[in-house]
């Protein structure tokens, strides 16, 4: 079985070794270009067969052990002899899914080389491969010493790539302590990584470097594809990862796009998960799905609008008949089959969102309306109001006077004999504001389809603990401009006739603006474009082998791939988000605007609450806050999960950092900042609120705040995308008419039909269409993501026992808090966890099952 090893002669002089890898997989999303082409090479084969298992031996892939304790004549560690695969071994119990092992024997004399740190490979097939781990044992005069490698990397034909591959063993090192004899290929593999900043990059590249984002629109093919840069401009922004490729001919500071659009190849997905036919899902719906639909539609061969709230139950139980052959004109992924289905007749049918499928009617009342400022998919935008009547920071020689309108009589006759002075006071009073960064856009967003107004809504803060709206305000631009201010209504709550269904129209504008805020700032800016900076920079100043980067990279898996797509398929000229959110063409411009108020530490989630006033400062509280809306699910579970984080990261920084003079002195990690803050976040290098990176508990507090960011804010506002936002009625992305004014014949229909007018003015039907498919497949898990408290490398991604023991001691710690979750959605004094959609708030638990499941806090921002 295992070729060679007869003929082994000093066993003394040999070292033991397993090789695992990963043939390449058919899902990997650089490879192909359509959905087509990966129904054509076999989706559901677990690794492809491009190479069979015998192809890797003999002398096709090449390794060398270095020596960390001998170095040669220029003190870098002694390379040992070229050693080959030698044969493969069928029976291993840890293997994963597509995966393989290979025995090897390294020729090794412990005298001369010492104990073996670090190692290079050479791969001399024409395909490449995924490489996970090396294990070394009967190392010479250590029986017992066993030595991982964690590689986790793709391993490219030498030809294409002439830079050796290193890597190190699972040892940890602060840059001062790492042995002289490895100091030299750490240096090497961090500036490898860095690269020249030069050219177009090619797939099989891994180097990271910024950009800024002047790949979304395409000039060069109409010019409504136009779309201003963002960042290192007036429209400031985090960096994304540099693909070098040539700029359009008509805009020389904008970057072509292409099929192919580079990473580093390590951030590809070298797994096999779900996700890849996530991933694959969310570009048969821009490249495959959407087209068709438009083309259903234009030609009015599907109904162009819903008719009554029951069509739209139809979609979760009957579903929608599509035109004959939809089908036929692309290969839907299983991901899609799920949606697309094919029993006999070709029909659009989604799985019953959570808000619907106990009370279909609850999404109309203002207990859920209000309920989900708290427990929603976007429970982090809600204040305390300060001042009354709301005020505005815009400027009134431009804007006009955009102090709101609401009076204190519409507001008082329902505070329970409290005047709004002494609600304000007792901090009885809420808002949900969406009014100054909309007004400058909003004339340009109405002059399209879509119609729509800055919104601001009032809560009551109930003796029971729940959120009561008192008042919403409807603002437009005045028709004579800017500088005479808006247009403003104000609506107060009804519950019959005409008068109830306006108000149910006044609560959709404000949902609309919420959706199109939770998807383009609370979602993707504030999680998904803030970490990739971190990314980037962690990969060119932290060494694998740097305490830091082994704590932040659980954090970081897929992050820049599925921000890579993003950019290719969702937040795009013309794409998925602009065809289906109010915000339209200046979705990405909207959110460079509210970028500029971004504070990193603000993100922390009690600097977070404490900024909007949810809750103050107290020492006594468990979590040194205390809420003032106490049955506040999002803010009472992350205090929960954040506390677990930041006692984890506090025991890790601890053990590595004896002290702040060590951090000072730590080059790598002070030029890992020092980047970061400079370039990766380069437009606001010079505020003064950045940390100084000069504490240990500067450096916990960000390393918590990035985590918290990458994992419990993600899956907060991620994973609940579809089980509150899949029924439109509760969660519209669009308005299309402004309300209807009494008298008119807009209003006299809505008494007639209020179902009919109410689906006229919200999110269209193909809309709705592409907009569910997308989110179902957003807020799914993959089969085998990696949680909160787990770690894809086991044990194997250090070897130093203290920080092992902690991090068991954390995912214990987290498994205790899920239960105190789980005891807290049972007490049914706290109305806020459930609600009268009847949906228990469990989008904070850290564990989860595949799919679609309403909970789970996955380690990274992975889908």
């Amino acid at each position: 079985m295992f070729s060679g090893v007869t003929s082994l002669v000093n066993r003394g002089h040999k070292i033991k070794g397993t090789v695992v890898l990963m043939r390449k997989n058919v899902l990997d999303v650089n490879s192909l270009t359509s959905a087509q082409g990966l129904i054509g090479q076999g989706v559901g084969l677990v690794g492809s067969t491009i190479d069979n298992l015998t192809a890797f031996l003999g002398r096709s892939v090449s390794l060398h052990l270095i020596s960390a304790t001998k170095p040669d004549e220029n003190g870098k560690g002694k390379v040992g002899k070229s050693t080959f695969l030698e044969g493969i071994i069928s029976s291993l119990p840890t293997l994963g899914a597509g995966q393989s092992a290979f025995t090897i024997h390294f020729e090794w004399d412990d005298g001369e080389m010492g104990i073996p740190g670090a190692f290079y490979i050479k791969n001399f097939m024409q395909t490449e491969f995924f490489l996970l781990t090396l294990t070394l044992e009967d190392i010479p005069n250590h029986p017992n010493l066993k030595i991982h490698f964690v590689c986790n990397s793709w391993i490219y034909n030498a030809k294409n790539y002439k830079t050796d591959r290193i890597f190190f063993s699972n040892k940890t090192y602060l840059p001062g302590d790492t042995p002289a004899p490895l100091v030299k290929y750490r240096e090497d593999e961090l500036e490898n990584l860095r690269g020249d900043g030069k050219g177009e990059r090619k797939e099989y590249d891994r180097i990271y470097d910024y950009d800024v984002y002047n790949d979304l629109g395409n000039p060069d093919s109409n010019e409504k594809y136009a779309r201003p840069v963002l960042g290192g401009s007036t429209l400031p922004y985090p960096r994304r990862g540099r693909t070098g490729r040539p700029p359009t001919n008509k805009d020389p500071k904008s970057e072509k796009r292409s099929d192919f659009v580079y990473l580093p190849r390590d951030e590809a997905f070298g797994h096999l998960k779900s996700s890849d036919f996530l991933t694959y899902g969310l570009k048969s719906v821009a490249q495959d799905v959407m087209p068709v639909l438009t083309d259903a539609f234009d030609a009015n061969i599907l109904t162009l609008e819903f008719d009554n709230f029951a069509e739209v139950d139809k979609l979760y139980t009957g579903g929608i008949t599509l035109p004959t052959n939809f089908l036929s004109k692309f290969s839907p992924l299983p991901v899609l089959k799920e949606i697309l289905r094919t029993d006999g007749e070709q029909f659009l049918k989604y799985p019953p969102p959570k808000v619907m499928q106990v009370n279909k009617s609850a999404w109309m009342t203002d207990e859920e309306f209000s309920r989900e400022t708290l427990a929603g998919v976007n429970p982090n935008v809600i204040k305390s109001l300060e001042e009354f009547p709301p005020g505005s920071k815009l400027d009134s020689k431009v804007y006009g006077d955009h102090t709101s309108t609401m009076k204190k009589e519409h507001l008082e006759p329902n505070l329970g004999g409290l005047t709004v002075e002494q609600a304000i006071e007792k901090k009885k009073l809420f808002i949900l504001d969406h009014h100054d960064y909309l007004i400058p856009y909003l004339r340009r967003i109405n002059s399209s389809k879509t119609k729509a107004y800055a919104t601001r809504t009032i809560f009551f803060l109930k003796d029971d603990g729940t959120l009561k709206p008192l008042a919403i305000e409807l603002s437009k631009p005045h028709p004579q401009g800017e500088e005479h201010g808006p247009v403003s209504d104000v609506y107060l709550p009804a519950h019959e006739g005409v008068e109830g269904y306006i108000w149910v129209l006044a609560k959709a504008y404000v949902v609309v603006n919420d959706s199109c805020y939770h998807q383009l700032v609370s979602h993707w800016l504030n999680t998904h474009a803030v970490v990739e900076p971190f990314v980037i920079a962690t990969n060119r100043h932290l060494s694998v082998v740097h305490p830091i980067n082994k704590l932040l990279s659980p954090h970081y898996r897929d992050t820049m791939n599925i921000n890579s797509l993003a950019r290719k398929a969702l937040i795009n000229a013309d794409g998925i988000i602009e065809q289906t959110f109010l915000w339209g063409r200046y979705a990405l411009e909207m959110s460079a605007v509210l970028y500029k108020d971004w504070v990193f530490l603000d993100q922390a989630l009690p600097n977070d609450l404490i900024k909007r006033g949810v809750a103050v400062k107290d020492s006594s509280s468990p979590h040194g806050v205390h809420l003032v809306i106490e049955d506040y699910p999002y803010a009472s579970d992350g205090l929960e999960i954040w506390d677990a984080i930041k006692s984890w990261v506090k025991e890790y920084v601890f053990f590595y950092y004896n002290s702040d003079d060590a951090l000072k002195q730590d080059t790598e990690l002070q030029e890992w900042w020092k980047e970061l803050v400079e370039v990766g976040h380069g437009d606001k290098k010079n505020e003064t609120w950045w940390p100084k990176m000069e504490t240990r508990n500067e450096l916990i507090e960000a390393s918590t705040t990035l985590i918290w960011i990458a994992s419990a804010l993600h899956a907060a506002i991620n994973f609940g995308q579809y089980p509150y936002g899949g029924y439109i009625l509760n969660r519209p992305t669009l308005s299309r008419r402004f309300m209807p004014e009494k008298g008119s014949p807009e209003y006299d229909e809505l008494a007639k039909n209020h179902e009919k007018e109410f689906l006229k003015t919200i999110t269209g039907k193909k809309e709705t269409l592409i907009d569910l498919t997308v989110i179902e497949i957003l807020s799914r898990h993959a089969s085998d993501e990696s949680y909160l408290g787990q770690r894809d490398d086991g044990d194997f991604w250090t070897c130093d026992t203290e920080a092992l023991d902690a991090f068991k001691r954390f995912g214990k710690k987290l498994a205790e808090t899920e239960q105190r979750l789980m005891q807290k959605n049972n007490d049914g004094s706290l109305k806020n966890r459930s609600g009268p959609a009847k949906m228990p708030y469990t989008l904070l638990y850290p564990s989860s099952e595949e799919g679609l499941t309403f909970r789970g806090i996955p380690n990274s921002i992975s889908i």
